[in-house]
Parts: structure tokens; sequence; C-alpha cells
């Protein structure tokens, strides 16, 4: 099943650890965009986040952030550095030895010295864990999304192909009748010039105009890129390049017919066919 590159996912988890929150948002590209936000607590899995996109998604420009909020009593516990504060204390005793007019140091003068209070670094590696297989939820409903609005782009792009087929059709339908039109204007103007019209001559130069108007190769080529277009729908691989470099060909057999066009109708019927194609295409602008 194609997938539709422009999609949305949020998924959100509360834990003992805290609250963890994923958002995606992806649209169309080239090639696979990665741009990613993440908490300082969380950036050991970064990598591994990234990985986690490259092997699943195709390509696509994709935005993504996760939020963190701990859990209060995930905060780290603060704790005096006792070693810290005696050298701290055994060297304001000394000072104070020397400089009798000099006040005793407070507790809170004792906090604000650098080392002695510490904070016990916290375990994160739950909330990574977490974060992995929340992540993992995530990207099935992106998928999720994705293929949905894949879905509805490949019945949109098979009626154009519909479409195409019916004006190959009409094409093909035509075509005697602009080679008889070419007969009859033909046979006149020889008439008008030379008197009598010379049927080997005539019969010469109907053959010449027909196969200048032949277009059954064109129309041959035309229905074997939509039997592969209707193909490659089916596919469940990324198939929106091959897609594009088949839109290419579509159009390049409908400017053939336009320029073999000997009346208005077929005309017409190459320039329907263009409209079928870019509408196409507009569509396949989104296909991963």
């Amino acid at each position: 099943m194609i997938r539709s590159m422009t999609s949305f996912a949020r998924e959100q988890e509360r834990s003992s650890f805290g609250e963890l929150t994923w958002e995606i948002r992806t649209v169309n590209s080239r090639f696979l965009e990665l741009h990613l936000r993440m908490p300082e607590e969380l950036r050991a899995i970064e990598q591994k986040v990234r990985d986690k996109f490259n092997a699943r998604l195709g390509r696509g420009k994709v935005d993504v952030g996760l939020r963190y909020k701990a859990a209060s009593e995930q905060a780290g516990t603060i704790k005096v550095n006792e070693a810290m504060l005696r050298q701290v204390l055994d060297a304001s005793n000394q000072l104070l030895k020397q400089m009798h007019s000099s006040p005793l140091p407070t507790a809170m003068d004792m906090m604000r010295w650098p080392g002695v209070l510490e904070t016990e670094e916290q375990d994160f590696t739950p909330a990574q864990e977490a974060a992995m297989t929340l992540l993992d939820k995530t990207i099935d409903s992106l998928l999720e999304a994705r293929e949905r609005e894949g879905a509805r782009l490949a019945e949109l792009i098979q009626q154009r192909i519909d479409g195409m087929r019916v004006q190959v059709e009409k094409a093909r339908e035509r075509m005697p009748q602009v080679i008889a039109h070419q007969r009859d204007k033909l046979s006149e103007r020889l008439a008008e010039i030379m008197g009598e019209v010379d049927k080997d001559r005539l019969e010469q130069e109907i053959a010449l105009i027909a196969q200048r108007l032949d277009v059954d190769e064109e129309m041959d080529r035309l229905t074997t890129h939509l039997d592969e277009v209707q193909r490659v729908l089916g596919s469940k691989e990324p198939v929106g390049r091959r897609l594009d470099f088949l839109m290419q060909e579509l159009n390049r057999e409908a400017n053939t017919l336009g320029s073999k066009s000997a009346d208005t109708e077929t005309t017409g019927i190459s320039v329907e066919m263009k409209v079928l194609i870019e509408q196409m295409r507009e569509q396949i602008q989104n296909i991963e």
C-alpha cells in the first residue's frame, strides 16, 4: 500500500519517572530529512532514534519532538559533602583565630560554598527505554495515518488512470477517421492540380500520411505505462520516485500524440491526457 508523506502523530505516556510526549510531523521531500528536538536528559538515545526513523521511513521531511517532564519524586536528592564541609569549617576557624572581630559563618554561608552541597546523579535509563518503546508506538500511528492518506491518493490516481485509458481508446478510434479525411483532402487537391487523380500517386501519398500520423506505437506505450502505474500502486515499497518517472514517460507520449495531431479532436485528446497526467503528478508529489 502506498503512503503519503504528509501526516502527523502524537503519543503520550505517564509513569513513575514522569511524562513523555512524542510528536511527529511529516511533509513531502525528495529525501529523508530528519529534524530532531530532544531534552538533554534523554540525549543519549538520539542515535537510536535516528536509526529507527531511517529503518522505518523511506523519505520525507520529518520534524520530531520529544518532551520529558520528570516526576517530582524523581528530582535529584541534595546531600552534604561532609569532607568538603569539614575543610571549609577548619579554614573558617583558622581565619577566626586571626580575625577576632569577624562574625561566625552561618549554615547558609556554608551551603553557598561551592562543593558543599551535591545533587545525586539521576538515573534516566528507565525514561530512555520508555521513550524508545513509545517512539515505536508513535511511528506506528504515523505510518497508519500515512497509509490512510496514501489510500485516498491511490483512489485519485486510479480515477485519472481510468480517464487516460478512455482517451487512449478515443485516439485509437479516431485515427482511421483522420486518415480517411486526409485522403479526401489530398484527393481534392490533386484533382485541382492534375485534373485527374492518379490513383497510384494518391495511394503513395496516403501511405506517407498514414505513416506520419500513425500513433499506434504511442498508444501501446501509453497503455503499458498505465499498466505499470497501476501495478506500482499496489506495491508495499516506497514508490514515489518510480511514479514520478512514469509520469514523465506518459507526458512524453502525450506530447508525441499532440505533435502528430491532424485535427482538433486529436489535439483535444492530447490536451486532456496532459491535464490528467499533471493531476496525477500533483498527487504523486506527496507519495513516499
